[in-house]
């Protein structure tokens, strides 16, 4: 990845992080964006090739400043990850229309935002689009239904602009399913006693025993970067530990 540049957005915690530091190591150059300072800072300090920016994906005037920030830095983009998230555990019944909003502005536009404003850098670069999905995108799941709607519209994404951009742009995503990330407690806003006790449920639904940790994720969304992975477009990467195979949650 030496000479590459990439943005990740969410990347202070979790996959983002975890992914930042992959790329980093490899020698590329990464912006990440947030919306805590302290927490960009920590992440950052990681390695050399990591700056950040603070920015809130939920402000879409956002997009326009993040590519231009890594262009004025480095000239040019090579990947750009979407990997910040918003979600909601609530039933039907109980649900705003200001969550529901809010999921679907980090979730579907703000992606869909930063990917428009990237498009000139990344024709230049013959570069790539990974987008952050979840096995609830297409696995039904009870309180989640909205949450589920949000990445089945991204994975829907993906395999649109995988044909719209080829050849010059590959489009491609990875889905997780329940990894220790903080998202639980984060964008769910569970109590960590909520938290642990779908921790539980979720372990026992997962064939290979355990749940994820952020580098079992991040290795795939680099793994597409690649341009090992040039022949690959339009797919949405499942990395679960076969949660999926699940018919509902």
């Amino acid at each position: 990845m030496k000479s590459k540049t990439v943005i990740i957005t969410g990347g202070s915690n979790g996959i983002g992080k975890a992914a930042a530091l992959e790329f980093a190591e490899k020698g590329a150059k990464v912006l990440i964006t947030g919306r805590r300072k302290s927490a960009l800072d920590e992440a950052a300090a990681l390695h050399g090739n990591i700056s950040f920016l603070v920015a809130d994906s939920s402000d879409l005037a956002s997009a326009e400043l993040i590519i231009d920030t890594a262009i004025s830095k480095w000239g040019r983009l090579d990947v750009l990850v979407n990997n910040a998230g918003a979600g909601a555990n609530a039933d039907l019944e109980d649900i705003s229309e200001k969550r529901i909003s809010d999921m679907f502005v980090v979730n579907v536009i703000s992606p869909s935002l930063l990917a428009k404003a990237s498009l000139p850098y990344l024709r230049e670069s013959k570069g790539t689009i990974i987008n952050v999905s979840s096995t609830i995108g297409h696995m039904p799941a009870a309180h989640l239904s909205h949450y589920g709607a949000s990445k089945a519209a991204l994975e829907y994404l993906t395999k649109s602009w995988a044909l719209e951009l080829s050849p010059d742009i590959r489009v491609n995503a990875v889905a997780p399913g329940p990894t220790y990330s903080g998202a639980l407690t984060g964008i769910m806003g569970l109590s960590e006693e909520q938290a642990a006790e779908v921790e539980r449920q979720e372990t026992a639904m997962i064939p290979l025993g355990r749940r994820g940790v952020p580098e079992d994720i991040s290795r795939w969304i680099v793994s597409l970067a690649d341009p090992a992975s040039a022949w690959v477009t339009g797919q949405v990467i499942g990395i679960d530990g076969g949660f999926g195979l699940n018919s509902a949650y």
